[in-house]
């Protein structure tokens, strides 16, 4: 019997996490049994534990590829603050509203609890990164006199993460046919900056 490459089992365990984020952005995390992933991997009920001892080690994985993901949204550290941030808005839009099950897995209230604790550790530590990125980018912009400078980038961080944080969970819902439309990151990052300017 042939044995797998080490690149061949890590694509294999990339491709099952994957999977876990589909069925996880069309299920919720309550419906990420080991039937659900077999059905979208096509494979056995087993097949999944080939390469995983167990669903907390399959979780752990997928709060790896959150992390990866989530990490390609920030943009170039050196470009100038405002910028900085509106790439990043507009990222993190983009990538939210195309891995639906990365927006459901972040904003549900159930992570912590589903999750085991490297992974809930995991998906922290992308928040922390999110919100030291946003605050240099205020500091930043607060020093150059490109915004208000009367309040404290600190306390600037809560409604411009929580716009950010905002506009990804709109961005991630189902385009179901009712009369809800997506917002425009252009639009949300031009009132935004208006509101944080004199």
């Amino acid at each position: 019997m042939l044995q797998s490459s080490p690149r061949e089992t890590n694509q294999k365990r990339i491709e099952i996490a994957d999977a876990a984020l589909r069925v996880i952005g069309s299920r919720g995390i309550a419906g990420l049994s080991t039937a659900a992933l077999a059905e979208e991997l096509c494979v056995s009920s087993g097949a999944p534990f080939r390469h995983f001892k167990s669903r907390e080690a399959i979780l752990e994985a997928v709060a790896q590829r959150v992390a990866e993901r989530i990490e390609t949204t920030f943009p170039d550290p050196g470009l100038p603050p405002l910028e900085r941030l509106e790439k990043l808005f507009r990222a993190r839009a983009e990538m939210l509203g195309r891995e639906s099950g990365i927006a459901r897995l972040i904003f549900s209230d159930q992570f912590t609890k589903a999750l085991p604790p490297p992974a809930v550790d995991q998906i922290h530590h992308v928040v922390k990164q999110t919100r030291a990125f946003v605050l240099k980018a205020l500091k930043e912009a607060a020093e150059a006199g490109l915004i208000r400078g009367d309040i404290p980038p600190e306390d600037l961080l809560v409604p411009v993460v929580g716009t950010l944080q905002h506009l990804g969970f709109l961005t991630a819902l189902p385009a179901d046919g009712r009369d809800f439309k997506r917002p425009d990151p252009s639009r949300i990052v031009e009132t935004l900056f208006a509101l944080l300017k004199k």
